[in-house]
């Protein structure tokens, strides 16, 4: 048996499930609908990205891995030493996709302890053919053009069901999840 655990970068772009509540998707839903992004640190914290699509083919690499190539149990950080961005630069790139947006960075804050690079050079040396192939500006063109073509401009998104952690409220109050977030089985 061949055991293969991906501990994945920070995920982002647009999906079927889209989540707002990952800080390059998040990035964009604020330029689209408030024109404004807010870094609530002073941008200098470091988050390693990976596009949900070349995650999807890190998920085939480990699916298909043989025993040779890593061994018989691998724990290895999926993702691309290229993708570690510091927090700022990633709402000046999405600023520069989304014309009119301003960035207001919060130059007075206590650092942030969540500041963190990664190394994917494993990950690289074992799967060369399956690293990350989409860009940055790619992630983030499709996910503007993938909430515009929705028509999204919810200024209140946060609230919204495009946030885990409101996913989850929603399953406690309905009774399928208890507050340690286990399922609840009904009885048959």
């Amino acid at each position: 048996m061949t055991v293969t655990c991906l501990r994945f970068a920070t995920a982002c772009g647009m999906s079927a499930r889209l989540r707002l509540d990952l800080v390059l998707n998040d990035f964009v839903a604020c330029a689209l609908a408030n024109r404004k992004i807010t870094v609530l640190s002073d941008g200098s914290p470091w988050r390693p990205l990976i596009n949900v699509r070349d995650m999807a083919r890190a998920i085939e690499w480990a699916a298909t891995r043989k025993t040779n190539n890593g061994g018989a149990y691998l724990v290895v950080n999926a993702g691309s030493n290229e993708w570690n961005y510091q927090v700022k630069d990633l709402a000046n790139a999405v600023a520069a996709a989304v014309p009119g947006t301003d960035v207001s960075i919060n130059t007075d804050a206590p650092p942030d302890k969540r500041s963190y690079r990664v190394d994917f050079s494993l990950y690289r040396s074992l799967a060369p053919g399956f690293v990350p192939q989409v860009t940055l500006a790619q992630s983030i063109e499709a996910l503007r053009d993938g909430l515009t073509k929705m028509g999204f401009a919810d200024t209140d998104f946060r609230n919204s069901q495009n946030m885990r952690l409101k996913v989850l409220e929603a399953h406690i109050t309905a009774g399928r999840l208890n507050p340690d977030l286990r399922w609840i089985h009904a009885a048959v």
